[in-house]
């Protein structure tokens, strides 16, 4: 004979396991990976507004303003390796510890940094860039007017593509930066229309502040739909787009 089981019990059966899932999927996003999406056009033409992405915790290990929300009580980081020149970073903005940004990681600790009529100066070398025939756009898109993408070689880095309007706008003559040890210096691929290092927004970044090394693709949406708007995906995918890695 099968015995019933008690209404109460399997209430607290399903809160029980509602509970564990909840805690798992904590964990995994606190520790693991996180999805973030772009809600900006300063990492174009490398990342678009719609892109939704995995950033992996555990390459830089923990920091405490950029994993534990401040209230961990340690400084710096746990585990991982330092992050390398180029790779793709989201962190907290350092003004309010809570605002999260994502650019490329131009500056290390103890590097000079400069802008001189829109070339970067690494260490007092300018960084070699080459002018594509063409902006990179996305198939069925119109290429932007009055813009010259070019495919940018960091010394020890990836190689990307940045985006330029003119080499004399707002960002493209600067001071002498000198990251401090500890800190990192960060831009925007979309050189002439990003908040980053170069400006007091945002300036050098600390090591506690790296949320984690942005990875892959999993998703990617037209700017004129919302991922809730599941009606418009036939169209509106990238799907070229979608689990591409992150460079």
């Amino acid at each position: 004979m099968t015995q019933a089981t008690p209404p109460d019990d399997g209430l607290k059966e399903t809160v029980r396991t509602v509970v564990i899932a909840m805690l798992i999927a904590l964990t995994i996003r606190t520790l693991a990976f996180e999805p973030f999406n772009i809600p900006s056009s300063s990492m174009v033409p490398s990342l678009l507004i719609g892109d939704y992405l995995f950033v992996s915790k555990f390459t830089y290990g923990y920091g405490n303003t950029g994993t534990f929300w401040g209230v961990a009580p340690f400084a710096g980081r746990l585990g991982g390796h330092a992050p390398h020149r180029g790779d793709v970073v989201v962190f907290k903005l350092p003004r309010d510890n809570s605002t999260d940004y994502i650019k490329r990681l131009i500056g290390l600790p103890g590097d000079t940094i400069q802008m001189r009529h829109g070339m970067l100066i690494l260490n007092g070398v300018p960084v070699d860039r080459d002018k594509l025939a063409a902006p990179m756009i996305e198939p069925g898109h119109e290429p932007p007017e009055n813009v010259i993408d070019y495919m940018e070689h960091l010394p020890n880095g990836p190689t990307h593509v940045i985006r330029k309007e003119g080499d004399d706008m707002p960002l493209d003559n600067t001071e002498t930066f000198v990251v401090p040890p500890r800190h990192y210096f960060f831009m925007g691929d979309n050189r002439d229309n990003s908040q980053d290092s170069r400006t007091k927004n945002v300036g050098f970044v600390p090591e506690e502040n790296l949320v984690g090394k942005a990875e892959f693709l999993f998703f990617s949406l037209d700017e004129d739909a919302h991922f809730w708007q599941f009606w418009k995906w036939p169209k509106a995918v990238r799907w070229q787009r979608l689990f591409t890695k992150i460079s």
